[in-house]
């Protein structure tokens, strides 16, 4: 047997002093964390017994023990399901190796809310360390099925723990809690008592799949019922909310139910829950989403991709499925037609649940949106089924409302106005201040304000809602009626927008006139079907390079700049200073949309030196 000890990850050391110093109103979770830690091992014991026919082991008595001691002060979870390895106990609680910990740092070192901090914790999937709220010391014993080693862990929560290769363990693994002393002063309940055990068992873990035994009685003190097998008047919130918190590692109550059975050709049930705060790996690559899958009754797998799809990722619950193999594979599960049935059905319940809630409850609403907004626009990308239902649930900013629906913006729209306005962009300050905006603001037009960066896709894929064109003020010519530009003032600027063209034609393919501006000089405009600066910003960034898309500089000819240069260059059109002024026309346009000058050295050089001029 090898001893060794090791020192906690810098962050999981800041964590786990945040956890035994913080004060808590509510220190019952711990056990509420080891029980579901605990049946998720049962759960993948029986998964992979099925799948690896060569894994020797039994699973006839899959439970959960809870022993008390009273004498020596401890409490251990104890469960025989499928153990880890001395890899994976370090890797899993010697280190925290999951992005955002330092955001979570950040977020409860802020708050001073005791309730607020388990919230973030529980976002964060760090249960496992509740247990030092309770506990002086922490024993941890494992053995992996399959594996003739065990591993011993163990530490009081402060800079280090003991680590240790045992010759002999059960299978399985068994968390030992050496409690704070009766007296301590943040110790409200005696969790040697036989009766508050049972409590936080029936409030927290009733529903648990597996049996959970109290003290070696072979009675188990919890119902095993499944939840999502009993009719909804018989379920209470609370017995939602828990189960919730169960399926999800969230410490905080979801924010809509959604319980259904599907009954026919193919039945199942579904238990689904829409969380009330987004999860910290909502948007990482590796982030889980998916709900889990039982076939009567018995867990198959985790995170079930093929039942939700990527922009519902983050849902949590459970679906029930009568008529699939036990052993059914992810593969199979991709292709097959009756999985695919019910995928659809999930996800029209989903949406048409959160339609009810935009109906309503418009602050109900509002709370999802502002957690889940941007992924659900991910679905104008990938579910062209379910669409127009997206483009109803869809929420954004405008230059007239902090919020408003598409259906919203309609019933505003001017007379004779035809399309939807909308400029995208990095923020709502560079957008609002675009000189592309200048004229729709001047004449009273609405136009949305889209600056997710998923904005910038769906856009390019949804031309239009209720027959209304969606019509960027950034791209293409503007209709704005009267305001055009008059035939003869086009033809008194023709000499010089055929010499800027081609003065500027390794950055422009085209000079032009427009109406779109009212105090700015100059704008730079796509043409219809371009691509976006932004969108090719992020292409860049994720590695894919693409040919510059060379764009159009508009002019405003009432503009004093732009009469001025047109009266120079039809004086003198071969004098150098003019060349230096177009540079200069152009370099103040694309740093107005919040572009990016190809040479700022010499752009600031030139002004530098034409502003010396006037001094």
């Amino acid at each position: 047997m090898s001893r060794e000890t090791l020192e906690f990850q810098a962050e999981t050391r800041q964590l786990l002093q945040l956890m035994v110093h913080s004060i808590y109103s509510n220190k019952d979770i711990f056990l509420r964390e080891l029980i579901s830690n605990a049946s998720d091992a049962l759960d993948k014991l029986r998964i992979e017994s099925l799948i690896n026919k060569e894994l020797q082991v039994d699973t006839d008595d899959l439970h959960i023990e809870l022993e008390i001691d009273k004498d020596r002060r401890t409490l251990t979870v104890r469960d025989n399901g499928i153990g880890m390895s001395h890899e994976d106990v370090v890797s899993l609680i010697g280190t925290i190796a999951k992005s955002g910990t330092a955001e979570l740092l950040r977020k409860l070192r802020e708050t001073q809310d005791a309730g607020a901090s388990q919230e973030l914790i529980g976002q964060f999937g760090v249960g496992f360390y509740s247990t030092f709220m309770v506990a002086d010391r922490v024993t941890l014993v494992t053995r992996k099925a399959g594996e003739s080693q065990g591993t011993s862990w163990e530490s009081a929560g402060e800079g280090t723990y003991e680590i240790e290769t045992l010759e002999d363990a059960p299978q399985g693994t068994s968390v030992t809690l050496h409690l704070k002393p009766e007296d301590s002063e943040d110790q409200l309940f005696d969790y040697t008592a036989d009766w508050k055990i049972r409590e936080i068992v029936k409030r927290y873990s009733d529903f648990i799949a597996w049996p959970i035994r109290l003290g070696g009685a072979e009675a188990p003190i919890n119902s095993m019922k499944a939840l999502w097998a009993r009719p909804r008047s018989e379920v209470s919130d609370a017995e939602y909310h828990e189960f919730y918190k169960h399926v999800s590692h969230d410490w905080t109550d979801p924010l809509e139910t959604i319980h259904m059975k599907a009954e026919g050709t193919f039945e199942y049930e579904a238990l689904l829950f829409v969380p009330a705060r987004a999860p910290f790996d909502l948007f990482t690559r590796d982030g889980k989403r998916g709900v889990q899958l039982y076939v009567k009754r018995v867990f198959i797998m985790d995170d079930c991709e093929a039942l939700i799809p990527q922009y519902l990722r983050f849902v949590k619950g459970v679906v029930d499925a009568h008529d699939l193999s036990l052993n059914i594979s992810r593969e199979i599960l991709q292709q097959d037609r009756q999985i695919q049935a019910v995928r659809r059905r999930l996800v029209k319940k989903v949406l048409g649940t959160l339609k009810d809630i935009k109906t309503g409850d418009a602050e109900k609403y509002g709370a999802f949106w502002a957690e889940f907004g941007r992924p659900l626009k991910e679905g104008l990308l990938e579910d062209a089924e379910n669409q127009d239902t997206l483009l109803e649930l869809l929420r954004v900013t405008s230059t007239a409302a902090e919020s408003t629906s598409l259906a919203e913006y309609v019933e505003r729209m001017k007379d004779g106005q035809k399309d939807i306005y909308y400029m995208t962009g990095e923020s709502r300050a560079m957008v609002e201040k675009s000189p592309h905006l200048e004229a729709f603001l001047a004449k009273g037009y609405e136009v949305l304000i889209l600056t997710d960066p998923v904005d910038e896709v769906w856009v390019e894929r949804v031309t239009e809602f209720e027959g209304k064109p969606l019509q960027s003020v950034a791209k293409g010519k503007v209709d704005l009626g009267e305001s055009e530009i008059p035939p003869e003032q086009a033809a008194d600027f023709a000499p010089l927008l055929t010499w800027l063209g081609t003065r500027l034609e390794d950055d422009v393919k085209e000079v032009r006139l427009t109406a779109r501006l009212t105090t700015s000089a100059a704008c730079i405009v796509g043409d219809e079907h371009d691509i976006t600066p932004t969108l090719e910003k992020m292409y860049r960034a994720m590695g894919q390079e693409l040919p510059h898309t060379k764009r159009i500089l508009e002019l405003n000819p009432a503009h004093p700049l732009v009469t001025g240069l047109r009266a120079a260059h039809a004086a003198a059109p071969e004098a150098a200073s003019l060349g230096e002024t177009a540079e200069l026309l152009y370099g103040l346009a694309l740093l107005a949309e919040g572009g990016d000058l190809a040479d700022p050295a010499r752009f600031t050089r030139l002004l530098a030196d034409r502003l010396a001029t006037t001094l």
